[in-house]
This record gives C-alpha cells, sequence and structure tokens, in this order.
C-alpha cells in the first residue's frame, strides 16, 4: 500500500521535500498537491529518481501523484554535471540587469541573453527567480534567445513560487517550473555562480 502525502495548501519547496523522505522509505508513495507547479515539480523529482509515475488531475482541482520505484534503488537525485569542477550556473534575479536606469538595464539584460550562446563553455543551468521569471513568459523580448539557449542544451529552471507571486505561470514559455530544493540544490553544486 502506497504511503499518501497530503501537500495541498504547503508552500514551495514542501512538497518536494516530503515526497523525496517519504521515497527514502516507501517504495510507493502517492501525492496530493493543489497547483500546478507543486504538480510539476513532483512529477520532474519522480522521474530524476527513476519512479513509475500515474498522474490524475481531481474534480475538486487537486492533482495526485502515483509513484513507485524498484525495491532498493535510490531516492538520491543525480545532477548531471558536465565539468569536474561542477557546472557553471547562472542565476537571474531580475528582469533587468544592474541597478540604476531601468531602461538601461532591460537593454543590458537583453543583450546579456542575447550573447549568452557565444560564451564556452555554455552553462549547465540558468535560473530565473524574484521578476527575473518574467523574461520566460510569452511576450517577453528575449524569449526567441532563452528558446535558443534551451535548445542547445542549458537547463532552465523557473522559480514556481515567483511565476505564482507574479501570476504569469500560465504564460510560462520556456524552461521548466522548479522549486526551492532545486534551485538551492543546483546552486550549492555549481563550479562556477554567477549572477548578473
Amino acid at each position: 500500500m502506497a504511503k499518501i502525502i497530503d501537500a495541498k495548501w504547503l508552500a514551495c519547496p514542501q512538497p518536494v521535500l516530503l515526497t523525496k523522505k517519504a521515497l527514502e522509505e516507501e517504495n510507493k508513495v502517492t501525492v496530493i498537491v493543489d497547483n500546478q507547479p507543486a504538480f510539476e515539480n513532483i512529477k520532474r523529482l519522480g522521474n530524476n529518481l527513476g519512479c513509475a509515475l500515474h498522474t490524475e488531475k481531481k474534480e475538486d482541482g487537486t492533482f495526485q501523484i502515483n509513484l513507485s520505484r524498484e525495491a532498493g534503488g535510490s531516492a538520491d537525485v543525480a545532477l548531471d554535471v558536465h565539468y569536474t569542477a561542477g557546472p557553471l550556473v547562472i542565476a537571474i534575479s531580475s528582469d533587468r540587469m544592474g541597478m540604476g536606469n531601468d531602461e538601461l538595464g532591460y537593454v543590458l539584460i537583453r543583450s546579456f541573453l542575447h550573447t549568452m550562446l557565444s560564451i564556452e563553455p555554455l552553462p549547465h543551468t540558468v535560473i530565473f527567480y524574484n521578476t527575473g521569471v518574467k523574461l520566460t513568459v510569452k511576450d517577453s523580448e528575449v524569449l526567441d534567445d532563452l528558446k535558443k539557449i534551451e535548445d542547445s542544451g542549458v537547463y532552465i529552471l523557473v522559480c514556481g513560487t515567483c511565476l505564482n507571486y507574479f501570476g504569469i505561470t500560465k504564460d510560462l514559455s520556456v524552461g521548466v517550473i522548479s522549486n526551492m530544493y532545486d534551485i538551492a540544490s543546483t546552486m550549492a553544486s555549481a563550479g562556477r555562480l554567477v549572477v548578473p
């Protein structure tokens, strides 16, 4: 019988942390969440852990995720590290670059993202949080550049709490909805962390 985790009303990253802990103890876990970002985060965690997944959206708007893994399997999330010293991670916390003139800041962040494909090595991951998430949604002036960056193999994490805060979760057009556990883990494992 599966262990049931009722993660409704819990703030990010609690649903992910509870699920990971449960999978360290049990081979079958059922998680109930009440929002799309939490649903996506639990699914991604399950995929990263090699779990078989069955998902269902309930009539009350909640999501149920059934995760099962082979007995004795590890509940450790393995990071895909491309560099022996750790990956290059870029963390973008604003929809502008630098402080001072906002108009100039918007020009600078667009230029920074446009030139990212020219740097070597490419970053392993780009994280967007706070107002930086506004760069990843439809009608963003940098969306084409971000899609090219993602198509080049760069992993793009977008803070789900931030998307929810600004009411733009449904407008996400590039990257994956993430949570603070993934963001903190990625930053902690970085060989180099750049915050433009």
